[in-house]
């Protein structure tokens, strides 16, 4: 074997050429055709299509370069055979230079010309196109806001002679429109700012105009040449979510776990009447042998349990909620990370990642201790910041500490927050923002609480040292696999995708070039081609925010046995992930019967055995992992009214959230 095959075979190991591992143009992945996605075009005819008014395509339409292709005059605007109601469509075009065209859905042909019928998405070259509504504009409708930076209109598009991805949603609730990845508009059919605007447009003079409900989607000829690719469509249903794409279900039941604990320090309604969420936002284990779990509170306390059922009050390990910044309306701040030392029997000491009160948006990770007296509680006078991490913005922390294998701290920084990564942060080796870093805790640098590993792979170089791994936008929660080693991260997504990476040393992951393993915003694809793929990404009809979870390592639920698990926060749906680490291939993915509740956070007792939580209103809010199926019904009666609330209204809160993320 050459040099080069060698050096192929070895990068293609190691995962950093992500196209190798990605299906062929115009071809649907096994996930996307579990959930509901079907291919409007094969990349070799014109299968499907047909002229609008015709029942066969013109010869001005053809396929080139596995791409539907306008190539001479008289082409005309083309249709799909069939109609469709509710939809998601996902396609990608190219325009020539100073070329335009458009994509039209609901078209009928009882009317006039198609964009008499069906509103229509702009197509055009951005740069010498001549028409003032720009390409992924709802045809003098609606359009994208401002940057903030610049004051101008947002254009993601990228210039002639590349692909441009467009994923529109048509549905009776809302509408949306992402131009390579990023959200342009969203709106409502017939709802009185639809009707305001559409009054406004040259529209409203046709009485069949975006009426008729369901129809064809329409390719327009607009004299130019353009060419669409990776044509697909999928059905929804505004009354049902799609459909999972899932291998099968686990047979795994979701218990209570510690309902009888009364959590000390903390009452359901403070003195002014007002409902205090219990929000458990870590739960882990000293590993010293004395099987105890630790449950730490986004507020800054930390709480010392014994594993037992029976157990009925906890005990405070300690409270830092004097030092911790946490409210309500930017709840992505707290106590969101700790870890206890590999060596903790013997030396104590344990790590915290938290937002203090005396600075806005700072983040520190400190060193702390046990009590020299008291193994159920730590040294309150002790502290010792290693490092602050300014962030601009509120959301996108991250936070989750582990130790490596190694010995050595890690911790995933989200990438600063707001939205689209105004900053930059995730491909900026400059900053620990959008990053996982590494340290060693156990030695100390001059002038360093720390001290910075020699193989880390930034090291040397004009980056800051501390960097492992680049290109992230909030991880939310990370784990190392027992057995494997591997370091799984699950990264919360934008607009439209949740990924699960597995994260090798020196690589980048993509953000915010890419969300999952698709171009984000107008960077060349040049750019792109040293990314690694996530091994397993989900889009926003399927869950819209990904909790991480761990690799199963128990004894208790056999047919879980290496099985990463993971959530959706605002779905409410478990999964474990069946990943082959000898193969690097995913065998896998499974559903585990829930009760849809919004999880916040996974974690592990001594004994490798799995547990989740959720906001609480009634300090119930952990369950465990056990063999068997319970039924969901059970599950529901096991939280009571109060906490029921609670848990609907931490999700309105999310999807408030996420709302205002649109706008970004």
């Amino acid at each position: 074997m050459s040099v080069i095959k060698k050096l192929l075979v070895i990068i293609a190991i190691i995962g950093i050429l992500p196209w190798f591992a990605r299906s062929e143009e115009n071809t649907l992945s096994e996930a996307e055709k579990k959930s509901g996605w079907k291919s409007l075009f094969d990349g070799k005819t014109t299968k499907g299509w047909r002229n609008y008014k015709k029942q066969e395509i013109s010869n001005g339409w053809q396929v080139k370069d596995g791409a539907l292709t306008r190539v001479d005059k008289g082409a005309g605007d083309i249709i799909t055979t069939e109609k469709y109601e509710e939809f998601e469509l996902s396609l990608e075009y190219k325009i020539s230079k100073g070329g335009n065209s458009g994509i039209m859905f609901h078209v009928i042909e009882q009317a006039g010309p198609p964009w008499h019928s069906g509103p229509e998405i702009q197509i055009q070259d951005n740069v010498d196109g001549h028409d003032p509504q720009k390409a992924g504009w709802l045809y003098q409708l609606y359009q994208p806001a401002n940057d903030p930076k610049t004051g101008k209109t947002i254009d993601a598009t990228k210039p002639v002679g590349q692909w441009n991805h467009v994923n529109l949603i048509i549905a009776k609730d809302k509408c949306e429109l992402n131009m390579n990845g990023i959200r342009y508009w969203t709106c409502k059919l017939g709802s009185p700012d639809w009707n305001e605007k559409l009054a406004k447009s040259k529209f409203a003079k046709f009485e069949m105009f975006a009426k008729a409900g369901k129809g064809f989607i329409c390719l327009q000829d607009h004299g130019d040449m353009v060419a669409y690719r990776n044509i697909k469509i999928r059905t929804l249903n505004s009354d049902a979510p799609v459909v999972d794409p899932v291998d099968g279900k686990k047979n795994v039941s979701l218990v209570p776990a510690f309902s009888n604990v009364k959590w000390s320090g903390w009452d359901e309604v403070d003195d002014k009447g007002k409902v205090q969420p219990l929000r458990p936002i870590i739960i882990t284990n000293p590993g010293d042998g004395t099987n105890r779990v630790v449950v730490a509170m986004q507020q800054g306390q930390i709480h010392i349990i014994p594993n037992n059922p029976k157990a009925e009050k906890s005990k405070i390990f300690l409270d830092i909620s004097s030092k911790v910044r946490y409210i309500d309306k930017e709840n992505e701040e707290g106590l969101l990370g700790l870890a206890f030392h590999p060596d903790y029997k013997k030396n104590g000491e344990f790590f915290a990642y938290y937002t203090v009160k005396h600075t806005p948006h700072l983040c520190v990770i400190s060193r702390l201790k046990v009590s020299k007296d008291n193994p159920d509680q730590a040294d309150p006078a002790y502290e010792e910041v290693l490092m602050e991490i300014p962030h601009p913005f509120w959301n996108h922390k991250g936070g989750t500490l582990a130790f490596g294998p190694d010995g050595c701290l890690y911790c995933a920084i989200g990438d600063g927050g707001d939205g689209n990564d105004p900053y930059n942060n995730g491909q900026n080796l400059g900053t620990l923002l959008g990053k996982i870093i590494r340290i060693d805790v156990n030695k100390k640098d001059t002038g360093m609480k720390y001290s910075i590993p020699k193989d880390n792979p930034f090291l040397g170089q004009k980056a800051a040292p501390e960097i492992f791994a680049y290109g992230f936008r909030n991880v939310w929660r990370m784990a190392f696999d027992k057995v494997s080693g591997n370091l799984w991260a699950a990264d919360v997504g934008q607009n439209l995708w949740e990924e699960i990476n597995i994260v090798k040393k020196g690589g980048n992951y993509g953000w915010a070039l890419r969300e999952g393993a698709h171009p984000f915003g107008n960077v060349e694809s040049k750019s792109t081609q040293n990314l690694i793929d996530p091994i397993y990404e989900y889009d926003h009809q399927v869950g819209k925010s990904i909790t991480g979870g761990l690799v199963y390592r128990g004894k208790k639920i056999p047919e879980l046995e290496g099985h990463y698990l993971y959530a959706d926060y605002i779905s409410g749906k478990v999964y474990a992930l069946n990943y082959d680490h000898k193969t690097n291939k995913v065998l896998g993915n499974y559903s585990i019967p829930s009760p849809m509740f919004p999880i916040i956070t996974f974690g592990e007792d001594e004994e490798g055995e799995v547990y989740f939580a959720v906001v609480t209103a009634n300090g119930k809010g952990i369950y465990k992992l056990l063999p068997g199926t319970i039924s969901t019904s059970a599950n529901k009666a096991s939280a009571d009214t109060s906490e029921v609330s609670s848990i609907k209204k931490e999700r309105f809160g999310k999807l408030k959230y996420l709302l205002s993320r649109l706008k970004k």
